[in-house]
């Protein structure tokens, strides 16, 4: 949904920034004031509208009282279009059961809600790191669909992400997947991927629970 004449056909007045950059912009003051986050902190954040090619990304971020930090991407007119609620996690906080590794599709299906069925495991997608930018680890998610299926145009709509530990420049990064949940609304097609990231095989980094409109619907129906 980057290329300006796609973008128009569903509504939109030109191509969308995608929402791992709108992402890392809001994780900018979050990682400043508590950089123990990206070894155990967690963010739940929702694209509302798009941020367009030279708009202006004006990010605000306020500690509420249990000690949560609230993040909030506007635009220049003061239009809200992503929100997030980032936390640091307990001593205690419980790390999950790891996925098991699957092979990528030879040949990527067009995905269509009756084929994706929740709880089918996903191709897994192995990368070394250079960077360990909080949307660097992000784009993972993106790449575990775009491997496993033959995307059309597509919006990423929000990310639940856990730190379990920091990533490491020079890891390889093993990226696991499987389809929690997929539906339907305002004629939105959605699918929901949970994705396990695992460093060298040893060490649990990130899990994310990715939403993602897979077939928008298209202006005027």
């Amino acid at each position: 949904m980057h290329d300006d004449g796609v973008a128009v056909q569903y509504g939109f007045r030109g191509g969308l920034v995608p929402g791992v950059t709108v992402y890392g912009y809001m994780m900018a003051p979050i990682v400043e004031h508590a950089p123990e986050w990206l070894e155990h902190g967690s963010m739940a954040v929702r694209f509302l509208e798009p941020f367009y090619d030279g708009d202006a990304v004006i990010v605000r971020a306020e500690t509420a009282d249990d000690g949560s930090i609230h993040v909030a991407a506007e635009r220049e007119d003061g239009s809200v279009c992503a929100k997030g609620i980032a936390n640091i996690l307990t001593a205690d906080a419980t790390e999950p059961g790891w996925f098991l590794e699957h092979t990528l599709p030879g040949e990527r299906p067009v995905p269509k809600h009756d084929d994706l069925i929740p709880g089918t495991l996903l191709g897994s997608v192995a990368e070394k790191i250079v960077t360990t930018e909080p949307h660097r680890l992000l784009l993972f998610s993106n790449h575990i669909l775009m491997r496993n299926f033959k995307l059309g145009p597509w919006i990423h709509a929000a990310s639940e992400v856990t730190n379990w530990s920091a990533a490491q420049p020079g890891d390889e990064i093993s990226a696991r997947s499987v389809i929690h949940d997929r539906f339907e609304r305002k004629g939105h097609e959605f699918v929901v991927v949970d994705v396990m990231l695992i460093a060298n095989a040893t060490r649990l980094v990130q899990t994310v629970r990715h939403t993602a409109i897979y077939r928008p619907a298209r202006k005027g129906g």
